[in-house]
């Protein structure tokens, strides 16, 4: 999957997958299936389906919803919540974060 946003190219297929996150099962409206990538240029972002109630909704009929996919861009910080609040091995959090020993 591609996307273009503000002017800058996000791209499954060059990027570098880091983790997966999955919420529900397919058919439940909250039903959410989420990747997180790093471009080749050290930018992050996440691509994924949903249902309704997802991040991943979209607009049906004049105010009803229904579930669908995207790409997001993340900030550094974003995508690091993103890694910590999905459970993400510490071992791959530290390859792409700068993150220290308590």
């Amino acid at each position: 999957m591609k996307r273009i946003i503000n002017g800058k190219i996000y791209n499954t297929d060059t990027a570098t997958f880091i983790g997966n996150r999955q919420h529900s099962h397919r058919g439940d409206f909250q039903f959410e299936d989420t990747d997180l990538y790093r471009t080749p240029k050290g930018a992050f972002f996440v691509q994924g389906t949903g249902g309704a109630y997802s991040r991943w909704s979209q607009p049906c009929g004049s105010n009803g919803m229904t579930g669908g996919s995207g790409i997001q861009a993340m900030t550094p910080t974003e995508a690091l919540a993103w890694c910590e609040d999905s459970g993400i091995d510490a071992d791959v959090i530290a390859q792409y974060f700068s993150v220290e020993e308590a």
